[in-house]
């Protein structure tokens, strides 16, 4: 019993820390939306294009007791693989968080390019997450980036999101075909830099910024779902130490009972021998 009431204290304390760490990341990952919705309007959002090399950036934890997010962005991570995968088509994963790094190491270890941990051991910012965004684009050769992450829309809801970011080289490309990327052509270019260069900079400022979004709703979905986990765990405990406690005092009033029976039954037989 008293382990139980340790046990409870603690998923309490948890449940507590998350839901201050929620409320200190939820307004900044809704003011993070912003950043990424223009890029959506300009250059449009294409998860289905048909690539040749592709790299699945997968987000998750560090930490477990977060209920199934880092398993749900795994399973969305190899079924994109197997829709991307072919004959001539290159598949590659990122790996960012702990937890979906011990996972997908069991059967997709050949096809991990780069892994990345520890990322929430600093408040998150702007400044850190462009450095890892700079990171993979560096490391990895990609005609589309597509980042599977947990949006947060609440403490008991996250969807599994996938956003795509396309290589200047692919952006061109789909521009001159026509489409929502054909209206680029239409767009004026002032200063020196050429059409190329400055789809380059949008491709990495566009890839920065849905990851700083990306990074922040994830963070708020873990919070979420620890706090849904650890909350549960509580009310768990609880009844536990319910039964526990209904056994121990059913127990000892049995144990008195027959107490009271021998000291009675002896005091009986004195009697009767007298």
């Amino acid at each position: 019993m008293k382990s139980v009431k340790n046990i409870q204290k603690i998923t309490k304390a948890m449940k507590m820390v998350a839901a201050s760490k929620l409320r200190a990341v939820q307004g900044r990952a809704e003011n993070s939306r912003g950043l990424w919705q223009p890029f959506t309007a300009l250059l449009g959002d294409n998860p289905s294009i048909d690539v040749k090399k592709s790299v699945v950036v997968t987000l998750s934890s560090d930490k477990g007791l977060c209920g199934g997010i880092n398993s749900t962005v795994v399973k969305v991570s190899r079924a994109l693989y197997k829709l991307n995968a072919g004959p001539e088509k290159d598949v590659k994963f990122v790996i960012v968080g702990e937890k979906a790094k011990a996972i997908m190491f069991r059967d997709s270890k050949n096809d991990i390019s780069l892994t990345v941990t520890e990322l929430n051991k600093n408040p998150l910012n702007y400044a850190q997450v462009s450095v890892l965004a700079d990171d993979i684009l560096k490391n990895v050769e990609f005609d589309a980036l597509r980042i599977v992450y947990n949006k947060f829309h609440s403490v008991v809801a996250f969807l599994p999101t996938v956003a795509t970011v396309l290589s200047p080289e692919i952006i061109e490309k789909e521009s001159e075909v026509g489409g929502k990327l054909g209206e680029l052509d239409s767009y004026e270019i002032e200063g020196g830099e050429t059409k190329g260069e400055i789809l380059q900079n949008l491709a990495e400022f566009q890839f920065s910024c849905v990851m700083f979004n990306a990074v922040l709703e994830n963070a708020c979905s873990e919070m979420g779902a620890r706090m849904s986990a650890m909350d549960s765990s509580s009310r768990n405990a609880g009844e536990m130490l319910d039964r526990l406690t209904l056994t121990y005092n059913r127990t000892r009033q049995a144990s008195i009972t027959t107490e009271l029976i021998e000291i009675i039954s002896g005091a009986s037989a004195l009697e009767a021998a007298k």
